[in-house]
């Protein structure tokens, strides 16, 4: 069948066609003569039409054949193109990778990332990094690192926000304890009634208002009460029952006995991307984004 043709005897057909000798078809590529001929044997058998016809004197192109080389030689010769253009790209991006990530942002998903583009980009070394989870900017525009794995709400100038690889489902931290911990899911307007943490200063505010909303769709303000540092924080009073916080349903860390993760049915999932510098931008970066677009493109 046409479909199990192989490069190779497509490769030996355009030759031949061009050579039309059997002979100088095979010193031109470096094979023995029947091996030209089994490929072309095989290459009709499978396309289910002569190519050529042959004679002891003289080799010529069928009709058939004749079709098929004038599509082919493009067609070949544009995939040549486009695999040469990778392998030079694959080459190019070389040295070393810094990417960050938050304490709330390092997981399967990026370990996916990361091993799909040293599959692709062997030569680049990558070396991952935990950054501070709520001023991780600053990483960034200090130069510790070249690229931040983070949730995707950027609205500063400097920074660029590639595509979201991969998205989490809502959920709502609260004590195993909390009046709402036994239902199957919350609304956003719930936590109204509520009070959740305030974020430190640092923190970026589009991420800010992603993570923890200031009002819910109605207008209700959600009230930011308690002041925090870090996760752990929030963690603690999550489990005395003090605060709710909403995060993501795959946040290994509010995996514990006395946490109960309930999902949120009215908040868009949480996108998951990468977010660089403007004025750091290098073929590095730009190809480990296009590595987070096929995979986000996958899924």
């Amino acid at each position: 069948m046409w479909r199990d043709l192989e490069l190779r005897e497509l490769r030996i057909f355009l030759v031949l066609a061009d050579e039309l000798h059997f002979g100088r078809t095979a010193e031109r590529l470096g094979i023995s003569q029947p091996g030209v001929s089994e490929a072309i044997r095989l290459l009709e058998s499978r396309l289910g039409v002569k190519v050529f016809d042959r004679t002891s004197r003289r080799v010529s192109l069928t009709p058939a054949g004749e079709t098929l080389r004038r599509d082919l030689a493009p067609a070949l010769g544009a995939l040549d193109r486009a695999l040469a253009q990778t392998s030079e790209l694959a080459q190019s991006v070389r040295g070393l990778l810094r990417i960050g990530f938050v304490m709330t942002t390092e997981g399967p998903a990026l370990s996916r990332l990361t091993a799909a583009f040293q599959a692709r980009y062997p030569a680049c070394e990558i070396r991952l990094q935990e950054v501070e989870t709520f001023d991780a900017y600053r990483a960034l525009r200090r130069g510790d690192i070249d690229v931040l794995c983070n949730w995707l709400a950027v609205d500063e100038p400097d920074l660029v926000a590639g595509r979201a690889f991969a998205h989490y489902q809502r959920a709502l931290a609260v004590a195993a304890t909390h009046r709402l911990a036994g239902r199957p899911a919350v609304s956003i307007e719930e936590l109204a009634d509520e009070e959740v943490a305030e974020l430190p200063p640092t923190t970026p505010p589009a991420v800010y208002e992603l993570l923890v909303p200031p009002a819910t769709p109605s207008g209700r303000p959600i009230r930011r009460t308690q002041p925090v540092q870090t996760i752990n924080e929030i963690l603690a009073l999550v489990a005395r029952g003090r605060i709710v916080h909403p995060t993501s349903s795959t946040v290994p860390i509010f995996n514990r006995d006395d946490v109960v993760l309930i999902p949120i049915s009215d908040l868009p999932p949480l996108p998951l991307g990468l977010v660089w510098c403007r004025s750091r931008e290098n073929p590095r970066i730009r190809a480990l984004n296009e590595v987070a677009r096929s995979i986000g493109s996958a899924r």
